[in-house]
């Protein structure tokens, strides 16, 4: 009686999705079936349907679905065996750089870089372009550069910086996911660190709001940033000027203001694992005054380069290694392994922050820090995270589901559930392959990851239920949205 109950549900399902399917013949429905499918709390053999407009209408197991296709013959099917049927993952920080530095990295390549990783969503950050996003003006430059060229839905970060707290009101209206700030030189003239004294006022302005307020936590120290007594081809020289006391410094300086403030704030790329018990001190008091906040309003989130990487590995002069915060030693990698196992992290990201080759000098104190990584991160999590008996579920749960909710998308993106985006990726994970410049999609072929072999590799990605990349093949045409307010930017 259960299973017939089931079947009738199922049934008037479909015959509900045939009616809307009439609306629109130019889309069909799809029946996407793995003998793996992978959310981010289980794994089963089963598949996922999806209706005309791209949206996941249920999710089934291969007993439902046996009895779905003996009634319903109108589907298209896409049989992915025994590949592994994930979410497409979401990259929420990456520097586009477009426009003004489109020689570094450009809209086109670095979507179509992401599409081939599997990522169906990635959020741009404020600074590295010129105009950077931090007025509203700027925003709608960059948001028409970018237009008809995303080949992956594009969200966007906003940028705090020095007397632009009038801007924020209305970058929130356009549709920013959150803002970014300094609390250190960026590195690029207009985009400006704000001072611990203006912090007040950036926290006054958005308290309250549903928006995120994340910083680069680095905060300068005396002398921090000087030293000639040092070969500056050597890792040790450049790691010797950003110590983790920069980080602990700028974190606990933020700390300090989230008692007293609705803000949710968001510290990106942890590099020093003494970071997180100064957040999880801040989130329990928090928690304990009631938040109702995605974590209680207090995230943070590391990186590829610190979970794959350590500093004793980095040769002299290979500076494609170079970030800020710095690659640190093997012993600060276990430890923040350790956070992910007990969920204290809360998701990763790539800080995909590329440049010409003519910046990567082989001196580190004067090379531009930044690792390129935007296509490869899904592997490059896998393979560490395999190595050390992790599951796919992890891979969902990091990828997918965390940067979903950090930028606001959890009821549209990241997770295999009804009502989400049909934004899906079959995922091999005993494949392997090695990183060549013959594969690498983003503009600058620079990457700490050359020559190295990765497990997992993504088969096809599909963006709301429409094939975007299969084995070794893009889509010709860019199908992505910027995930803005459109009648703000512009003005429809």
């Amino acid at each position: 009686m259960r299973r017939l109950c089931i079947l009738g549900i199922i049934l008037i399902l479909a015959a509900a999705i045939t009616c809307r399917g009439l609306l629109k013949k130019d889309r069909k429905r799809r029946l996407f079936l793995s003998r793996h499918v992978v959310t981010e709390t289980t794994e089963f053999d089963g598949g996922v349907l999806v209706d005309a407009e791209g949206v996941i209408e249920g999710v089934l197991s291969r007993a439902i679905i046996d009895d779905v296709l003996s009634e319903e013959h109108s589907l298209e099917i896409i049989d992915g065996g025994d590949l592994a049927l994930m979410a497409g993952a979401i990259d929420s920080h990456v520097h586009v750089n477009e426009p003004g530095r489109t020689s570094w990295e450009g809209y086109v390549t670095a979507t179509r870089a992401a599409a081939v990783g599997g990522f169906t969503t990635i959020v741009d950050m404020p600074l590295n372009s010129i105009p950077p996003t931090t007025t509203l003006k700027n925003f709608r430059t960059k948001a028409f550069a970018a237009r008809e060229e995303v080949y992956v839905d594009v969200a966007f970060w906003g940028g705090v910086i020095p007397d632009n707290e009038p801007e924020l009101q209305q970058l929130m209206e356009a549709g920013v996911v959150g803002f970014k700030g300094f609390l250190i030189d960026s590195g690029v003239s207009e985009f400006p660190n704000v001072m611990p004294d203006e912090l007040e006022k950036v926290f006054n302005v958005l308290n309250g709001t549903d928006t995120v307020l994340a910083f680069h936590a680095e905060k300068a120290l005396n002398n921090s940033e000087s030293c000639s007594c040092k070969d500056p081809t050597l890792y040790s020289t450049y790691l010797d000027t950003h110590p983790p006391e920069m980080e602990l410094d700028a974190v606990s300086l933020v700390a300090s203001y989230i008692p007293y403030y609705d803000v949710h704030v968001h510290i990106v790329h942890v590099s020093a694992e003494g970071v997180i018990p100064i957040l999880e001190a801040a989130r329990a008091k928090r928690i304990a005054a009631n938040s109702k906040r995605w974590r209680g309003g207090v995230t943070a989130e590391t990186c590829h380069h610190y979970l794959s990487l350590s500093s004793e590995q980095i040769p002299p002069g290979h500076t494609e290694y170079k970030c800020a915060p710095p690659i640190r030693n093997i012993t600060n990698k276990n430890k923040l392994w350790q956070y992910i196992k007990e969920r204290r992290i809360d998701l990763i990201a790539s800080d995909h922050s590329p440049t010409v080759v003519e910046n990567k000098t082989p001196n580190f104190l004067t090379a531009w820090g930044g690792v390129s990584s935007v296509q490869f991160g899904l592997s490059l999590f896998w393979t560490e995270a395999r190595a050390r008996g992790y599951n796919l579920s992890t891979v969902s749960h990091f990828l997918s589901s965390g940067p979903a909710h950090l930028a606001g998308l959890q009821d549209k993106k990241g997770a295999i559930k009804p009502g989400l985006d049909a934004d899906l990726i079959y995922f091999d994970p005993n494949a392997s392959f090695i990183v060549t410049p013959e594969i690498i999609v983003y503009k600058n072929k620079l990457s700490p990851y050359m020559n190295r072999v990765l497990t997992g590799k993504v088969i096809h990605t599909y963006l709301r239920g429409q094939l975007i990349y299969s084995n070794g093949e893009l889509v010709e045409q860019p199908a992505g949205k910027l995930l803005v307010n459109e009648t703000v930017l512009f003005g429809f």
